[in-house]
């Protein structure tokens, strides 16, 4: 009998230790089933040859085609050939558009969008609707090109009028509101006011990764809009210079694309326009951007990042509410009407001060009473905070 009851408690006393590490080892498995990743590239050019050339010399290392090509966008069967073509290739598709429903005869286009799904399945991943509507209302003081835009937005009298028109114009647009009633997610990239592209209705922005300005600074920014909205977010390698070759070096983008990985970016893309040289049938994309996009596949797919993995945001610097400063330099616009005020240059210091304290474990974020974001970080630092 007290055989039996020791038996019963060494049973008892390994349970105890061999559960807890089962349900650990579940948890890690499933957080990287449940960890879905995107990677992949941008087609500009107007031919369905080059697009499928794309594919195919892409398609063992990415998972994701992104039709980015006026041309394309506004011509039905091209656009369906390219997709049916990328989708067979086992990638998934966004579809980017810009004013489409003003260019022609496109009675088919909301068909196209009720069907897409239907066709296609979750391989379709959604629209991709306008570009860069904040960093086109920082250098321009509209979000889009043409009058309307303009219109909505000239005359804002202060901050806070100026964000509320920005957020609100955006979604009453009706290529909007035609995209937002097929249910499909709605994406954009930006290079300045992620938070204020997330209030418009956006499900995902890609921040750009680009032009000589810090990575940690818009990966913090993005990052920090993404995760106190409850958003997705990823990056976009674009140009870092305006001419030939436009894009930097492919050990260059690699760190990019690496740490937008390490960040938790669901989503990394590499922007491919226009062509460079004229003979490129791939875009600017030479042999060394291929080999590092090679390289990030292998090492992101031979090592998956988990849960516990990523770099996330565990400070956070809040900015006051309606603030749209560009932030890219200290004479950077704010909401594209105004110049830097009294408190860019205190935010200015505080930003950097901070990003070289945490680096990537920081997050920027809006004074904003709708969010509850105390919880999300150990520390929380304010405009107005002293920084040492």
């Amino acid at each position: 009998m007290k055989n039996k009851w020791l038996f019963l408690l060494i049973a008892l006393l390994v349970s105890a230790v061999c559960l807890p590490i089962v349900y650990v080892h579940y948890q890690i498995e499933k957080e990287a089933s449940n960890d879905s990743f995107f990677f992949g590239v941008t087609y500009g050019s107007n031919t369905t040859s080059e697009a499928k050339l794309l594919i195919d010399k892409v398609k063992g290392y990415t998972n994701l085609f992104v039709v980015d090509s006026w041309d394309i966008t506004t011509n039905e069967t091209a656009l369906n050939e390219i997709c049916e073509y990328a989708i067979g290739a086992k990638l998934n598709v966004i579809v980017y558009f810009d004013f489409v429903l003003y260019a022609g005869n496109l009675s088919w286009f909301h068909m196209w969008l009720d069907t897409a799904r239907e066709r296609w399945g979750n391989n379709f991943l959604g629209i991709y609707l306008y570009d860069e509507p904040g960093g086109n209302q920082i250098d321009t003081g509209a979000w889009r090109t043409g009058p309307s835009a303009r219109k909505a937005m000239e005359n804002s009298s202060d901050y806070t009028d100026a964000a509320n028109r920005f957020v609100t114009n955006i979604p009453s647009t009706l290529s909007w509101q035609n995209v937002r009633n097929s249910c499909l997610p709605i994406f954009t990239s930006d290079y300045a006011l992620y938070w204020f592209d997330y209030l418009a209705g956006y499900d995902t922005v890609f921040v750009e990764l680009g032009w000589n300005h810090s990575t940690t600074q818009n990966v913090a920014l993005g990052r920090g809009a993404a995760n106190v909205q409850g958003k997705d977010w990823g990056a976009i390698i674009t140009w870092t210079y305006q001419h030939p070759p436009y894009l930097a070096s492919g050990p260059q983008i690699l760190q990019d694309m690496l740490i937008a990985y390490q960040s938790g970016a669901k989503y990394v893309i590499v922007f491919n326009y226009p062509k460079y040289p004229e003979t490129n049938p791939y875009g600017i994309l030479a042999e060394e951007h291929f080999t590092a996009m090679q390289t990030f596949w292998n090492q992101t797919h031979a090592s998956p990042r988990s849960a516990s993995e990523k770099i996330v945001g565990q400070v956070a610097f809040v900015l006051p509410k309606d603030y749209g400063w560009g932030m890219r330099n200290p004479n950077d616009k704010i909401w594209g009407f105004w110049g830097p005020d009294a408190l860019s240059p205190l935010i200015w210091d505080s930003m950097n001060k901070l990003i070289t304290k945490y680096g990537l474990k920081l997050d920027i974020i809006y004074d904003d009473p709708q969010f509850n974001f105390e919880e999300k970080y150990s520390k929380i630092y304010f405009w107005n905070s002293t920084i040492n």
